[in-house]
């Protein structure tokens, strides 16, 4: 019995000797203790989980080299090799924070866009065709959001004090050179692109990325969407026209087409017009869009559209109404890209595209033939990493090609003269994306233009930062300096004009959910090398242009709070002066309202198989030069304030049927946009004026919209 108790005592005794204690602390990056970490022996059942304090004890009968593995919720594995051989071994573990790209935090200072493809974007095409007062526009629904500025005898986008030329429209990352319809003088025009092209709208008011250039103040990305899911027929006929659209799907390939004629002269015949029409405008406009996907990981997309539009008017004499000339334009318009992405590895990714645009202004005035045609060509390829998990890495080269020809007419000659120039530009640009924890990030890049027409080489810093206290909220820092080519009808009187120039600074805080979104932002921006008429003559032109824009804007959007509706309210400030072009001295321009709001509401009725929109727009008067005053009192005088209530209906009595109608401006305010003054002062020595209203006190709609499918969901409106 004793020799028996001896050996089971050995072999117990040999047992617990054999054992490896493993013990240490588990710890974030801070030093601070992570509680219910896992600590095991990796393939094994030995291990335990971390205390209070972080720390952790535990005994394995494993032998030989094996991996120590450390888990928790948040935080990437720790993993480490060790040598068990009844030996005590002690580990200190570090845990670094896991970042999840949809808790993470994003930059979003000056963009309206919540991050990637896997966050909602603010404005879905949805949303722009049901906006009331857009009339299916895309500028005119941005033009509901804080930033920009009610123009309304332009309709384009202007944007925290820069004019419609500095907000620049990119479709799939490539350039697009005039992205709105041609108009009659001091008449809204519209973009090119109806929305429903595109899976989303990302409008950048400032701070945007190094990836994009050529763009003075704001950005607006335009996304195209993949490839179809189900064919489809859509027939449109409007008060202003007719469409037709069709799309066919393959197994890994989409092709989706439309043509629309739009002649208003039918609708303006019945309703009187401020212009004194001879003919008012028609266009033929024809889209296409070719999807396939390529292999496993690769896409490719193109897409071609064309317009062609005229009309014909009478300008009357300021001082002398019977006086008149006739001005005649004729617009032809080519756009054609073609993109394509690629996964090349896990971590890899490449992506580039080329884009053509034709664009020609055929003008007569009392049959003087003018005009002028620009060509562009733009070539882009980009490459990303995802270096970790905390790193990833951008970078590209492009070409921009501009050439531009116009023909005018020499007032000292009375002879037609061909002003032109060719302007390459080519760039690289590459930024950084760090994330030293899923609250905090950020986003680091330059980018370098070289500008043949004048031997130009430059360098553009960017910088983002963001900070995420909360689990919604947080707050975001941007810079960047940003440059343009001055307009082309400055450029073709001084082909080495340098380009245009802004910093832009930038704080703002938002939350953003699945249902709500709340934003606050303020800016300062300063211009440079802004264009600046010698002695106020146009054909003596410099770079001594200086100015300033600087203000804070505020955004809500709730489509959680009341069943089925969905509104938004936005507030801008700006506060902005330039002494440029033709101004004697420092002011405020012309096309800015220091205040702006807008408040935008939809309702859906179930019942009755109806949505209700209702928008508001409010904007303060804007500056105005009146020749009769000194020029100590520039810009000092100021029109009435600007007000608008626009109302839609979309009844759907089957779900390939809609009927649409939409009124702009309800009430009929005479609004006015500015003054236009005689060249001559009158026989009392003064100058007379003209108010620049409304081409009409109210726009209305009417559209019938059939789609030919399976499967027609009734979120689904057909390009408005």
């Amino acid at each position: 019995m004793k020799t028996r108790f001896l050996l089971l005592f050995t072999i117990s005794s040999l047992s617990a000797f054999s054992q490896t204690i493993v013990t240490g602390i588990v710890t974030d990056e801070k030093g601070e203790g992570i509680p219910g970490a896992n600590v095991f022996i990796q393939d094994s059942y030995d291990g335990i989980s971390s205390d209070a304090d972080g720390k952790f004890s535990f005994s394995t009968d494993e032998k030989g080299s094996k991996f120590l593995v450390v888990t928790f919720v948040g935080y990437k594995q720790f993993q480490q090799a060790v040598e068990l051989n009844g030996q005590p071994i002690k580990v200190n573990v570090s845990l670094r924070e896991e970042i999840n790209q949809l808790d993470a935090v994003v930059i979003s200072a000056g963009s309206f866009t919540a991050g990637e493809e896997k966050r909602r974007t603010i404005l879905k095409p949805i949303d722009i065709a049901t906006t009331a007062g857009a009339t299916a526009d895309i500028a005119g629904a941005l033009n509901t959001l804080p930033g920009t500025t009610k123009v309304g005898e332009s309709g384009r986008l202007f944007v925290r004090g820069g004019d419609s030329n500095e907000a620049r429209t990119f479709i799939d990352g490539m350039v697009v050179l005039d992205a709105y319809g041609p108009s009659a003088p001091n008449t809204p025009s519209r973009g090119r692109f109806l929305p429903f092209m595109f899976k989303g709208t990302s409008f950048s008011t400032g701070g945007y990325s190094a990836e994009y250039g050529q763009a003075l103040s704001s950005a607006l990305v335009l996304n195209s969407k993949d490839k179809a899911e189900m064919n489809q027929t859509d027939i449109g006929i409007m008060s202003v026209g007719a469409d037709v659209a069709h799309t066919q799907v393959w197994d890994r390939a989409s092709l989706s087409g439309k043509i629309q004629y739009t002649n208003v002269r039918p609708y303006f015949g019945m309703i009187n017009q401020e212009v004194d029409w001879k003919t008012p405008p028609a266009s033929l406009e024809g889209s296409a869009a070719y999807r396939k996907q390529i292999g496993k990981d690769g896409f490719v997309k193109f897409f071609g559209n064309f317009n062609q539009s005229d009309y014909s008017l009478f300008i009357h004499d300021i001082l002398d109404p019977q006086v008149k000339y006739q001005y005649d334009l004729g617009n032809d318009y080519r756009y054609g890209n073609g993109s394509y992405l690629q996964s090349l590895n896990e971590n890899w990714t490449m992506r580039g595209g080329l884009s053509y645009t034709y664009i020609q202004n055929k003008v007569k005035i009392d049959g003087i033939p003018l005009g002028d045609v620009e060509k562009g060509i733009h070539a882009k390829a980009v490459l990303e990493n995802s270096v970790s998990d905390r790193i990833e890495i951008r970078f590209g080269g492009e070409l921009i090609e501009r050439d531009f020809e116009a023909t005018r007419q020499n007032e000292n000659s009375n002879q037609a003269e061909l002003l032109s120039f060719r302007e390459p530009i080519t760039a690289a640009f590459t930024e950084g994306e760090i994330y030293a924890s899923k609250r905090f990030v950020t986003k680091v890049g330059g980018r370098m233009e070289y500008n043949n027409l004048i031997d130009q080489l430059s360098v553009d810093p960017r910088l983002s930062v963001a900070y995420k206290p909360g689990k919604q909220g947080q707050f975001a820092l941007a810079y960047g300096t940003f440059r343009q080519t001055s307009k082309n009808e400055y450029v073709m009187f001084n082909n080495n004009l340098n380009p245009e120039k802004a910093d832009h600074y930038i704080l703002n805080y938002q939350v953003i959910n699945d249902k709500k979104t709340f934003r606050v932002e303020t800016y300062y921006k300063k211009y440079y090398q802004l264009v600046k008429f010698e002695n106020g003559n146009l054909q003596q032109l410099n770079n001594k242009g200086r100015g300033y824009a600087k203000g804070v804007e505020f955004f809500w959007r709730d489509n959680e709070t009341i069943r089925n509706v969905d509104y938004w309210i936005s507030y801008s400030y700006l506060d902005t002066e330039r002494d440029y072009l033709y101004f004697p001295s420092s002011a405020t321009p012309s096309f800015t309202s220091k205040h702006n709001f807008s408040a935008v509401y939809k309702h859906f009725v179930t019942s009755l198989k109806t949505q209700f929109g209702l928008t508001y727009s409010f904007a303060s008067g804007r500056t105005y030069f009146n020749p009769n005053n000194s020029l100590e009192d520039f810009n000092t005088d100021k029109t009435p304030f600007y007000q608008d209530v626009s109302a839609n209906i979309a009844y759907l009595p089957k779900s390939n049927l809609i009927i649409y109608l939409s009124c702009t401006n309800l009430l009929g305010r005479d609004n006015i946009f500015g003054y236009q003054y005689s060249v001559q002062p009158n026989a009392n020595g003064e100058f007379v004026s003209r108010a620049i209203r409304q081409a009409a006190p109210r726009f209305l709609f009417v559209g019938v919209f059939i789609t030919i499918s399976k499967n027609k969901s009734v979120n689904q409106l057909p390009n408005l």
